[in-house]
């Protein structure tokens, strides 16, 4: 499986369990214009405030918006913020069975005040106790019920807060290896014996430190012995260490992958290690090399960083920050992939620009149309005549570069999103497939002479530059 395949519709068959603690994060916006008179203070005037989810309910969202299905386990208390995070999940398409009202329990919340988008405090309530005994045993009969039916991964986002019990923790993670299901932990604190035997986990490189004992350097060799050392201690298949502008490491028996950042801007580092946590994992069970795996969990994490706040990364700008970076996103696709393609790009707004030709000389004339053709809609795809379909229209003698040379030269146009060859003397059917928004064709054409017209919403006429084609460029060559 390729990374392109994270894109398509198959994400929407995934089933992520997600165990840990649930954490409300407010936002107070502001504006600093004096000193308070009464202490040295500035005076801070709040211009909005905003309410996420936190923590595991981050990890959550984050998934629900990649498309995943989501089934979410945890406590939240009998008080007004535990109301509200309640209500930020409901409204997201998660399934909430396995999230418990408790009485005695406080909902952790996480106040950040910022002015000019910058954070002035945060500030923190909560009442840190484990879970009793009664609730662990319906949060473990929960997700054992879960993996007897439809399961492909389980999350175990602890922030210390008391879900994530040792016994709990332990229990999950055997439930896991005896089903066959991942199970991957995101980790807080020092206590890695309760991670013990868990098929990935995720620390950040001070989390890393605390796991090991002492301070790690930032630095591949410094990183991949203390994740060695952390793997075989505990017993884990990988170890994720994310690294701040180092980007993410993977260590495994005898191995070691790292991706540097793809962060253009930091503005914020809340919750992206549920983002990380969350892209990993899906790309992971969808069978992705590990590899692609940590390329698109690096690219998710530098969306994220890059907003202000906690912010739920969505799968449409993971494809544009990669296609941004140009990780071999762009390729000639087949019917099936391009098809995927245009019906997620529909069902986020996109518009869809459909042009076709032979293409066998590029030349001024192509890239100004080709250029023109794109700026009509979001993404504009090429249909592309296959060596045999020039040769029949063009002649013996053509074309002059076969259509994988004439691809690659297209693909390397930036307003070009895909290109997809046909084999046909015209692009009728792979129109009727496709059924772009607004179809593009060059020359005198009229409307009503358009081949496959009737496929797409609207069919717009632009004129050649005058001057170029490849048969002028062919014949100029045999002079």
């Amino acid at each position: 499986m390729r990374i392109n395949d994270f894109f398509d519709g198959s994400i929407e068959n995934i089933h992520i369990a997600v165990i840990g603690d649930l954490i409300l994060d407010e936002y107070l916006c502001g504006e600093v214009t004096r000193i308070s008179p009464e202490a040295a203070v500035p005076v801070n005037v709040i211009k909005s405030r905003k309410f996420v989810p936190g923590g595991a309910a981050n990890t959550a969202a984050n998934l629900a918006g990649l498309g995943v299905n989501v089934h979410m386990a945890g406590v939240y208390g009998h008080d007004q913020n535990g109301s509200v995070v309640h209500s930020l999940l409901k409204a997201l398409p998660i399934d909430m069975s396995g999230v418990l009202l408790c009485d005695d329990i406080e909902t952790t919340t996480k106040i950040r005040v910022q002015s000019g988008g910058h954070q002035m405090i945060r500030l923190d309530f909560e009442k840190v106790r484990p879970i009793d005994e009664a609730v662990e045993e319906k949060i473990f009969q929960w997700v054992n019920d879960l993996s007897s039916r439809r399961l492909h991964a389980i999350i175990l986002s602890d922030y210390a807060k008391g879900v994530m019990t040792e016994s709990l923790t332990q229990r999950i993670i055997s439930l896991g290896k005896e089903k066959g299901i991942p199970v991957i932990v995101d980790p807080k604190g020092k206590n890695w014996g309760k991670y013990k035997g868990a098929f990935g986990i995720t620390p950040n490189i001070k989390e890393l430190a605390e796991g090991i004992g002492y301070v790690v350097n930032n630095d591949d060799a410094s990183v991949e012995a203390a994740g060695q050392f952390l793997r075989k201690k505990y017993a884990l298949d990988y170890v994720f260490i994310t690294r701040s502008e180092k980007g993410l490491s993977c260590i495994s028996n005898g191995s070691s992958i790292h991706k540097e950042s793809v962060t253009k801007e930091v503005f914020d580092v809340s919750g992206a290690g549920d983002t990380v946590v969350a892209v990993l994992t899906t790309a992971i069970v969808m069978g992705l090399s590990m590899e692609d795996a940590l390329v698109l969990a690096n690219t998710a994490a530098g969306v994220a960083i890059s907003k202000s706040g906690t912010y739920c990364v969505k799968k449409e700008e993971i494809w544009e920050a990669i296609s941004e970076k140009s990780y071999q996103i762009k390729k000639v696709l087949t019917w099936e992939e391009a098809k995927a393609h245009c019906e997620q790009w529909k069902r986020q707004g996109d518009s869809i620009v459909f042009t076709n030709g032979c293409f066998d000389l590029l030349h001024r004339g192509h890239l100004i149309y080709l250029k023109q053709a794109a700026a009509l809609g979001d993404h504009l795809i090429v249909g592309l005549n296959s060596d045999r379909s020039v040769k029949a229209l063009k002649g013996v003698t053509r074309p002059v570069n076969n259509q994988e040379e004439r691809a690659f030269m297209l693909l390397a146009l930036p307003y070009i999103d895909e290109v997809v060859i046909f084999d046909e003397d015209t692009p009728v059917k792979l129109l009727a497939y496709l059924k772009p928004d607004i179809l593009v064709k060059g020359g005198d054409y009229k409307v009503e002479d358009v081949a496959g017209k009737e496929y797409a919403k609207e069919v717009r006429i632009l004129p050649f530059v005058e001057g170029y084609s490849t048969t002028m460029i062919i014949e100029k060559m045999k002079k």
